[in-house]
């Protein structure tokens, strides 16, 4: 019992690591219908930044990812502005064939850069600490920072989008653009900002990825993979539903690998099939034009 139970909360705390990477996600497709097929290589691409900002100026890595946010949130702003505003519209295929080549520039770029060999960021003495909890059950330190992350995050990103003057714009721009441009709002300026704010987003989950695991230039469409699956369990455009999306991925790749070891990550596609099958727009869906 105790071992089924520690399976369960492990699953919990991957879940928030696969909810940080569908946040960026979910935050983009809810604001411009956009599907960023780059999402998962932009995550390594700041996990490349954080550790280069690590090595050069010998930080901490969560010291680091603070310096590295604003220069990805320039980053994600200017992505959007000068190229991927210029491929939104009616067809969807444009953006996806941008978004695709942008994550073969990206990945192509990293190894020319970085090469193919596997790093990772040092989290010190976080990476073996962990808190008891009676029983024989004890969690890991990093793992319950990275579902605190998620949650965080999430709740940063309903705050922004529910109580602010931007997030009103984000919101009126989501359900008509067109009205909210003949309002005075400049849509390709709101979808640079959230571009910007998706990518520091985008920053935290390469803070706890690289901490994680170890990381290489071409693991981006796994993590793609996740996220996609987090946002549409979840139901498009929920942030929260995003969270319970990971969870539910997370929890399905502990149960199967305790079950049987070569069946983690088969049983967290499994998971996401049978969800789709059950519930076609997701557990929390948003209405969607």
């Amino acid at each position: 019992m105790t071992a089924w139970l520690d399976t369960l909360l492990q699953g919990v705390m991957l879940g928030g690591l696969y909810a940080l990477f569908a946040a960026g996600l979910s935050l983009i497709f809810g604001i411009m219908r956009l599907v960023n097929l780059a999402h998962g290589d932009l995550i390594v691409l700041a996990a490349f930044v954080v550790l280069v900002v690590t090595t050069a100026l010998g930080l901490d890595p969560f010291l680091a990812a603070l310096v590295a946010a604003p220069l990805l949130f320039g980053f994600g702003y200017a992505l959007q502005h000068l190229l991927l505003n210029r491929t939104l519209g009616r067809d969807i295929l444009p953006p996806l064939l941008v978004t695709f080549g942008l994550s073969i520039i990206v990945q192509n770029g990293l190894l020319q850069g970085f090469s193919a060999d596997s790093r990772r960021l040092g989290a010190g003495a976080l990476e073996t600490q962990s808190v008891s909890l009676g029983g024989g059950l004890a969690l890991g330190v990093m793992p319950l920072l990275t579902l605190a992350s998620a949650v965080a995050a999430i709740l940063a990103l309903n705050l922004l989008f529910y109580r602010t003057s931007l997030g009103r714009a984000f919101r009126a721009t989501s359900d008509d653009p067109e009205t909210a441009q003949l309002m005075g709002i400049d849509n390709r300026r709101i979808f640079a900002l959230a571009m910007g704010v998706a990518m520091t987003v985008v920053t935290v989950a390469a803070l706890h990825l690289g901490m994680r695991a170890n990381f290489d230039p071409t693991i981006g469409p796994a993590r793609l993979i996740y996220a996609f699956e987090a946002v549409i369990i979840g139901g498009l455009g929920s942030l929260w539903g995003t969270l319970a999306g990971g969870i539910v991925i997370g929890l399905a790749q502990t149960i199967g690998a305790r079950i049987d070891p070569e069946w983690q990550i088969l049983a967290g596609h499994l998971a996401f099939l049978t969800v789709l099958a059950l519930r076609p727009r997701g557990l929390f869906p948003r209405a969607v034009d």
